[in-house]
């Protein structure tokens, strides 16, 4: 099943992907969710950030490559950061290009969606909390970041948290292709094979710090590859079973 959130007639709406239509449901996915009869075509509504959180949740250097080519040391737990909520835009929505940055990087990434509300979960039974995974571009201000030691800054302008298009719920999150395009260019490739904390540990360790509430997302790090973006390029995150987030990026 991939959820999505959208638009239509005026009114904000979850639906499931069903090829070129989305099937409207009622309720919520976090609770009583249940077909309706109403199609849309995709092409005539506007895709939604796919979730509304409380919180994002970031994990860096979860990929050894990415530790590596940031010359930095592999982490013995994850290293985990928050993004604000007015980060998040949707499909579609353009990147900011901030004027006190020299440098906006890419960062593709899987995200996970938890279902319901998750504190001190097991690694064996994290994945009862999750509902599905999605796109996410963890959109960085790298001069910020490497000048001040810190990430909460430089990942936390508005528009730096692009997620969508959909969640989906029925992929293997420890196994994912994922790549990151800039105007039609492969700019990142890696799988989630590669993960130094699989989706399990990553929920447990996370909800053994703070509660995870229904919708809330973790970003779970970014492979090798990071690089910069220029206003008026287009950047896109692909993850295998998930689709397609496509961003413009903009002055």
């Amino acid at each position: 099943m991939k959820i999505v959130r959208f638009k239509a007639a005026g009114k904000t709406r979850y639906g499931v992907l069903d090829g070129t239509h989305i099937v409207e449901y009622s309720g919520t996915p976090y609770g009583t969710f249940k077909k309706a009869r109403k199609r849309w075509p995709v092409k005539q509504v506007v895709l939604l950030t796919p979730v509304v959180p409380t919180k994002i949740v970031g994990l860096a250097l979860n990929y050894r490559e990415h530790a590596e080519e940031m010359r930095l040391a592999v982490p013995e737990e994850p290293l985990i950061f928050l993004k604000p909520l007015t980060a998040l835009c949707g499909p579609d929505d353009p990147i900011i290009y901030p004027s006190q940055t020299n440098r906006v990087d890419y960062e593709g990434e899987l995200a996970i969606v938890i279902r319901k509300r998750c504190r001190h979960a097991t690694p064996e039974r994290a994945r009862e909390y999750v509902l599905g995974y999605t796109c996410l571009n963890d959109i960085t201000a790298r001069d910020i970041e490497l000048r001040e030691h810190h990430r909460t800054r430089a990942k936390a302008f508005d528009t730096f948290c692009p997620i969508g298009p959909c969640i989906a719920t029925n992929i293997d999150p420890n196994a994912a292709e994922i790549e990151t395009w800039v105007n039609g260019e492969r700019r990142q490739a890696g799988n989630t094979k590669g993960f130094v904390f699989p989706v399990e540990d990553v929920v447990a360790r996370v909800s053994a710090v703070m509660t995870l509430l229904a919708g809330d997302v973790i970003a779970t790090g970014t492979p090798a590859g990071v690089g910069p973006l220029q206003p008026g390029d287009r950047v896109e995150v692909r993850i295998d079973g998930i689709g397609s987030l496509k961003n413009p990026v903009i002055k």
